[in-house]
């Protein structure tokens, strides 16, 4: 965002391309009953990013649109709580987990900055 032109489709594929690599990521992990859980969490959390990112873009008002950017940032944090759970109790490799969490990080920066925009524009 440094100036750029903000690419609304590249940043969905961004959250996409990292949604599937999660989900690629949980398929590997111990099938004991904490992981699952845990597993379970993020792909609730993680999935909620990109499908109200995807809803945001249909919606039928800048009100509506802030609301599922909220959500999705929301989402986005709460997946990172579950992916540092993960690494933390050593279910997940610290090296994959961590590219996944800097990625996470910088989508909610993006979510963040975004919110910050619209908010200070004349929303109706």
């Amino acid at each position: 965002m440094n100036g750029e032109k903000f690419d609304k489709v590249k940043f969905k594929k961004r959250i996409y391309t990292l949604v599937l690599k999660i989900l690629k990521s949980l398929e590997k992990l111990p099938k004991d009953n904490v992981t699952y859980k845990l597993s379970d969490q993020l792909i609730r959390s993680s999935t909620s990013v990109i499908a109200n990112y995807v809803e945001g873009q249909s919606a039928i008002s800048k009100k509506e649109f802030i609301s599922f950017l909220q959500i999705a940032l929301k989402s986005a944090n709460e997946s990172k709580l579950w992916l540092a759970m993960l690494k933390d109790m050593e279910k997940m490799k610290s090296n994959e987990s961590e590219a996944l969490l800097d990625e996470m990080n910088e989508i909610s920066k993006v979510l963040t900055q975004s919110l910050i925009t619209l908010k200070k524009s004349n929303v109706k």
